[in-house]
């Protein structure tokens, strides 16, 4: 660590380095490196200052109750998945999740994907160590295509600058889409018969609970129909059909170098991305990401674990939201189906009256490892922090505003449950996903109606 600045209340878009910065790549060539950072500073940004303060009413407004945010996409992405049909695919189930959602709950859906800059992740340990050619070889854990690649060789996982260059093209490309799939409208969403909804007939949902959807799922139809009879979707309220981008901002070096001062407003923005968020691991006071987050005029997020404490919550609002704007400061719970009632309420009770949107993760805080030694997570777990955590905060009478999930369009066998997902005999069967469990298509629909039944029955 480095000695602290003299005014500790100086923020520079720098300053993050005096502080110490954990998962944080070594380059060994860093006159590369900074010659990469000083291209990423010269290109146009990825987003816009108008959409991000536009993104941070709209949370303004689910902090209160009026909007649900919905966050998801995958947990890394690719940038060799970056053509044109798994990007539809992604934003569709996104946009079908939010439909499902909105019908249930009443309130306009804030749509966030994670998507178009989620290249990093953090790991839990810096390198990994297989059997090759009868030998133990370790590497570099892969973090993400940002920083190295999935491949198990040298040169794969040795960090590279240069990939900071290609993920931000990738993430321009995959946003120009999104930008012009979305203006387009919703004809791919019109009709049901077009979605998979075949976990209505499956054996496992129960006679009564199959009822509900299926009189959901007509409504939703219905509603969908005179939407298109009435014209469609009109852009007389923009925030209805924009979807916004997030990602964690892990990588402080690529997030300082597109962070800049917008002329007529105050500060600077990370223009890599609407929303980013700080993760379990990297939200250490003291640490370089509360640091770099401080600064920043972007509406952000901290993801809180079973290691956060009350003094910590109360500290990071201070810290990240010491003025307490409306729509600024977000806290994504990730705690555990039966850790849920043990640490929220303090920390609900911790914030009072202080503005914070609150949104519940329920995927990290369930995942398990199979005796087989994959790495999965259990559906009705994911349900079922969904539904405790949002028990919790009727009970001290606060306001779950938001989910966040880690999900894929695609038949994946990762996650275990749900009325047509894999046991665990069966994970193997189609298990690709490059750090994380997701959800599968099919679950992800079926989790979307399973909260929008838990809402509507609890009113």
């Amino acid at each position: 660590m480095c000695p602290a600045p003299q005014n500790p209340a100086a923020w520079s878009p720098d300053s993050w380095r005096d502080k110490v910065c954990v998962q944080q790549p070594v380059y060994r060539d860093t006159d590369r490196l900074q010659r990469v950072k000083g291209s990423l500073s010269e290109l146009p940004p990825l987003v816009t200052s108008f959409e991000i303060e536009r993104l941070r009413k709209l949370l303004a407004e689910a902090q209160q109750g009026k909007r649900f945010l919905l966050q998801g996409g995958d947990c890394a992405e690719r940038v060799a998945d970056c053509q044109s049909e798994p990007v539809a695919q992604r934003l569709k189930i996104l946009l079908q999740m939010s439909l499902v959602l909105t019908h249930g709950l009443r309130v306009p859906v804030v749509r966030v994907g994670r998507f178009a800059g989620q290249y990093a992740k953090p790991r839990s340990r810096p390198t990994e160590t297989r059997m090759v050619d009868g030998h133990n070889l370790t590497l570099p854990s892969y973090f993400g295509d940002l920083i190295n690649r999935l491949e198990f060789s040298e040169e794969a996982r040795e960090p590279n600058p240069d990939h900071m260059l290609e993920c931000y093209y990738h993430s321009a490309l995959t946003l120009n889409f999104v930008r012009a799939w979305v203006e387009g409208g919703f004809t791919d969403l019109r009709e049901l018969d077009r979605w998979d909804l075949s976990f209505l007939t499956a054996a496992g949902l129960t006679p009564e609970r199959r009822g509900e959807y299926q009189r959901m799922t007509q409504n939703l139809a219905d509603g969908l129909s005179m939407v298109h009879s009435l014209g469609g979707v009109t852009a007389k309220d923009p925030s209805q059909a924009a979807v916004f981008s997030s990602h964690e901002g892990l990588h402080l070096d690529f997030e300082q170098a597109l962070s800049r001062p917008v002329p007529g407003r105050e500060g600077s923005y990370d223009l890599s991305t609407h929303f980013p968020w700080i993760g379990d691991r990297t939200r250490s006071l003291d640490g370089g990401h509360v640091e770099f987050f401080r600064g920043i005029r972007n509406p952000i997020a901290v993801k809180l674990g079973p290691s956060s404490t009350r003094q910590d919550v109360v500290e990071l609002a201070k810290v990240l939201n010491p003025s307490d704007e409306p729509g600024r400061l977000t806290f994504i719970t990730r705690l555990g189906a039966d850790r849920v009632g043990d640490y929220l309420p303090t920390w609900i009770e911790a914030m009072g009256d202080r503005p914070v949107l609150w949104v519940c993760d329920p995927m990290h805080g369930n995942t398990s490892t199979t005796q087989s030694g994959y790495k999965t997570r259990s559906f009705e777990a994911i349900a079922q922090e969904f539904e405790r955590t949002s028990a919790v905060h009727e009970a001290c009478g606060s306001y779950l505003g938001g989910l966040h999930v880690e999900v894929t369009p695609d038949d994946v066998t990762e996650c275990i449950g749900g009325t047509e997902g894999p046991d665990e005999a069966t994970l193997r069967h189609r298990y690709q996903t490059a750090c994380d469990p997701r959800l599968n298509y099919q679950q992800a629909l079926e989790l979307a109606f399973r909260l929008a039944h838990h809402v509507q029955d609890g009113r």
